[in-house]
């Protein structure tokens, strides 16, 4: 049996579709967006991408080097992210602090997620310098801002049946949470972490930027002095590496259900 919307829910929907579609045409407005300059954009499209071949494989060993160590610089920050995220997500629970503990948690790892990737990065360049260091701080700490959120919400969705029947036959803290509470939440908390993984890489692409590592060096060095058949090669490289990461991610999915 279907169960029909209520009259009360029906209108709050209209009212927030309404409230969005407004919302859009506001915005449309305000920014001007001129579309009839799509009409002209093709050909200096077509003779961009003709700048770009054939691509030069000169510097393929370089590129890919330092697409290695991007991958690298966003393996490390996730990892680091995570030993920060298990503790402040426990802070973050609900379910484990008291209100102005796990209040206060949830208000600073909201204030961790909005400041942008590349702010942290040139304030991590700036602390400690060039090259891959700030690209891993910057990640781990960026990252910590979502991942501890999504734990929070883990902790809070379990079951505390099985960890009162733990406590009630004498297992201690540790034990409680090591065979009560992580069975529950642990397929949880890998999608999270290879979704935050996968979400790194690509913020990490653009890290070189601001010197703190990684392939987005070169992005900077060879559109600027428009070496577009460099380009070419590094845009390949990227392609890869995105997709074999994508397969990993999504074979190690598909173990876990």
């Amino acid at each position: 049996m279907v169960t029909q919307p209520t009259g009360g829910s029906g209108r709050y929907g209209f009212l927030m579709t309404a409230a969005i579609g407004l919302a859009v045409v506001l915005a449309w407005n305000h920014l001007g967006l001129d579309t009839a300059r799509l009409g002209t954009s093709g050909g200096r499209l077509l003779d961009f991408l003709q700048r770009m071949v054939p691509p030069d494989l000169s510097v393929l060993g370089i590129v890919t080097e330092a697409a290695i160590e991007t991958v690298e610089i966003a393996l490390i920050g996730t990892a680091l992210s995570i030993a920060a995220s298990i503790p402040l997500g426990l802070l973050a629970a609900g379910t484990v602090t008291p209100a102005w503990v796990h209040v206060s948690v949830k208000w600073l790892l909201a204030a961790i997620r909005g400041i942008p990737l590349i702010l942290v990065a040139m304030i991590m360049v700036g602390a400690v310098g060039l090259g891959p260091l700030p690209g891993v701080l910057a990640i781990a700490f960026h990252s910590t801002g979502m991942l501890a959120k999504f734990f929070a919400e883990a902790f809070e969705s379990v079951d505390t049946r099985p960890l009162a029947a733990l406590s009630s036959s004498g297992a201690s803290a540790f034990q409680i949470h090591w065979f009560g509470t992580l069975p529950q939440i642990a397929p949880d908390l890998l999608r999270d972490v290879m979704f935050r993984f996968e979400l790194n890489l690509r913020e990490s692409l653009v890290l070189g930027l601001v010197g703190a590592g990684g392939i987005g060096f070169y992005i900077q060095t060879y559109i600027r002095s428009f070496q577009y058949q460099k380009v070419a090669t590094l845009t390949i490289v990227i392609l890869v590496m995105v997709i074999a990461i994508e397969a990993v991610t999504y074979g190690l999915r598909r173990v876990l259900r």
